[in-house]
C-alpha cells in the first residue's frame, strides 16, 4: 500500500480550490488548505479528519511560513502544491488603475506564488519528487482589456511555472500551469457584473461575449480544474512538466472588453 499524497491547495476553501481539494481528497490524499475566508475555513474543516483548513493570507510570507510549517510538522513532508490563490483586481482603463489596486492584485496572484514554493520547493528536491501546480488562466495567453494587472499576473504565472520546471526537472520535481477559461461561479458572476457596469451594458452580454469565442460555448466547471490538477500530481504524467494546459473549450477569440 502506497502512502498517500500530501497535497497543499492556497485559496483552497471555496470556488476552484475547494474543488481541488475535495478531487484530491477523493483519491485518498491529505490535504490542507489555507484561505482568507474565516467562515469558508470553519466550514472546510467540518467532518473530514483528513482536510486541514488554515486562515491565512498568501500574500504575507510569515503566514505562508506558518501554514507550511504546520503541515510538514504534521505529514512530515509535502508531495504537491498547488498554487490557486489569486484575485480578478480592478475592472478599469489602465489610466484608472490605482497603484495599490496594482499592487494588492499582483501580490495575491503572484508572489504568493513564489512565497510557497520558495519553502516546498527544498523538501521536494531533497526528496526526488513532487508537483507543483499553478493556476494561471486563458488570459495568460492574450491580453485582456480593462483587466491589465490580472492579465499581468497570469501571464507572469506561466513564466514563473517555466522557470521552476527548468529548476525542478533535473531532482525530479515537475511545475506546470493549469489555465482555466471562464469558470462558473459567483467570482466569475461578480467579474461580469462589474465589467458590464464599466461598459453601462446588461450583464447577460458580457457573459455571452465570454463564451462566443469558444469551440466549446460554455463556463468551465471547477471539477474540470480539479480533475486536471490530480493527473498532473499523478505518475500518468510523469513526462509532463514546464507546460501551461488550458481548460477553456478552446479560445479562438478571446473576450475583449475594451469599449
Amino acid at each position: 500500500m502506497t502512502d498517500p499524497l500530501r497535497v497543499l491547495v492556497t485559496a483552497g476553501a471555496s470556488g476552484i480550490g475547494a474543488a481541488i481539494a475535495a478531487a484530491f481528497r477523493a483519491g485518498g490524499a491529505l490535504v490542507s488548505v489555507a484561505d482568507m475566508d474565516a467562515s469558508a475555513v470553519a466550514a472546510a474543516q467540518q467532518g473530514d479528519p483528513g482536510l486541514f483548513a488554515v486562515q491565512a493570507d498568501v500574500s504575507q510570507p510569515d503566514e505562508v511560513d506558518a501554514w507550511i510549517d504546520g503541515a510538514v510538522a504534521a505529514w512530515g513532508g509535502i508531495d504537491v502544491l498547488v498554487n490557486n490563490a489569486g484575485t480578478a483586481g480592478p475592472t478599469a482603463l489602465v489610466e484608472d488603475v490605482s497603484v495599490d489596486e496594482w499592487r494588492a492584485c499582483l501580490s495575491t496572484s503572484l508572489d504568493s506564488h513564489f512565497f510557497t514554493a520558495r519553502r516546498v520547493v527544498p523538501l521536494l528536491k531533497a526528496q526526488g519528487s513532487g508537483s507543483i501546480i499553478s493556476i494561471s488562466s486563458t488570459a495568460g495567453f492574450y491580453g485582456f482589456g480593462l483587466r491589465t494587472p490580472y492579465a499581468s499576473a497570469k501571464w507572469a504565472v506561466i513564466g514563473f511555472t517555466k522557470s521552476l520546471a527548468v529548476e525542478l526537472g533535473p531532482h525530479g520535481v515537475r511545475a506546470n500551469a493549469i489555465c482555466p477559461g471562464s469558470v462558473e461561479g459567483p467570482r466569475m458572476t461578480r467579474v461580469i457584473d462589474a465589467e458590464a457596469g464599466m461598459r453601462g451594458i446588461d450583464p447577460q452580454v458580457v457573459r455571452d461575449e465570454y463564451t462566443q469565442g469558444q469551440s466549446i460555448p460554455r463556463f468551465v466547471r471547477p471539477s474540470e480544474i480539479a480533475d486536471l490538477c490530480v493527473f498532473l500530481a499523478s505518475p500518468a504524467a510523469a513526462m509532463i512538466n514546464g507546460q501551461a494546459i488550458a481548460v477553456d473549450g478552446h479560445t479562438e477569440t478571446f473576450h475583449i472588453g475594451a469599449n
